[in-house]
């Protein structure tokens, strides 16, 4: 009996305790994933809490695979699907490239372009200042007929010639008169640049006991001669002429090729053989 009346009040209060429980832990329950929510947003600022004694060691035991300093370890979030901005995939970091390091070496010259059109003619510049003074020219062709009918050389030798077994073209070495540079020092040959009349000399010193034997040569042809026999005495021998040339015709002087010695005498110190010739007539005069 008694504990009938004891038993049904107990399980009256146990039941109406529970339904106070629940209906006062229900708002609080109901906080719980809204709590857990702000402090996974919250993670990436807050300093995350000192984790117990077992997972220090953990980190001394991993030591090396921490990230070195100046890194920051990747922080996750976590979004629940029934949140409208969540987004399907986690956003990877767009790498940035040092544009620097992708430039190449320096490429092979191309090659040269078509030449472009003619600029405009600038003005005229300052007149520079003077050179210096150049060397002599060569002689120049012959001028205008009219102004120059004159032709005239005479020239020496010092040196004594001996025949030998060919011709032999006598050179001089003495310039006495050279007009105009008609007559060729080193060829020995008088060049005709002004056609006409021209009278030449030929003067020859002998020697004494053997023969003098020479040509006055017009191109390649034997004008006249100068000749003298074997003699205990050396004389002076002299031969002149009067020749009509064209244009680019050649005078000079050739001694013999002879069976017996031939030579013509001269010494250092005087000179003995000469060959002179000038211009009587030009040949347009009338």
């Amino acid at each position: 009996g008694p504990c009938r009346k004891m038993g049904s009040p107990g399980w009256g209060r146990v039941l109406a305790c529970c339904l106070l429980l629940a209906v006062a832990c229900g708002p609080a329950l109901s906080l719980v994933p809204r709590i857990q929510h702000e402090e996974q947003e919250q993670e990436g600022t807050k300093e995350p809490p000192t984790p117990p004694d077992h997972t220090d060691r953990a980190e001394e035991k991993h030591e090396k695979y921490r990230p070195s300093q100046g890194e920051e370890l990747p922080t996750s979030q976590c979004f629940r699907c029934c949140d409208p901005a969540a987004p399907l995939y986690p956003v990877a970091p767009v790498p940035q490239i040092n544009i620097t390091i992708l430039k190449g070496e320096k490429g092979d010259r191309g090659d040269r372009g078509l030449q472009g059109k003619y600029g405009k003619t600038g003005s005229a510049g300052a007149r520079g200042h003077v050179g210096p003074k150049g060397q002599k020219g060569s002689m120049g062709a012959p001028g205008d007929r009219c102004k120059n009918h004159y032709a005239a050389f005479s020239v020496g030798r010092k040196k004594p010639l001996h025949s030998n077994d060919y011709y032999q073209t006598v050179v001089f070495d003495t310039e006495f008169v050279n007009l105009y540079g008609h007559f060729n020092m080193f060829t020995g040959r008088f060049y005709c640049y002004v056609p006409g009349i021209y009278f030449f000399s030929l003067n020859v010193h002998t020697w004494n006991q053997k023969e003098t034997y020479l040509h006055i040569m017009r191109n390649a042809e034997e004008v006249v001669i100068l000749y003298a026999q074997v003699s205990d005495r050396s004389i002076m021998q002299s031969q002149s002429l009067l020749l009509q040339l064209r244009e680019q015709d050649e005078v000079w002087v050739r001694l013999f090729r002879g069976e017996r010695e031939n030579a013509i005498f001269s010494d250092e110190f005087d000179t003995y053989i000469t060959f002179s010739g000038y211009l009587v007539k030009h040949a347009a005069e009338p």
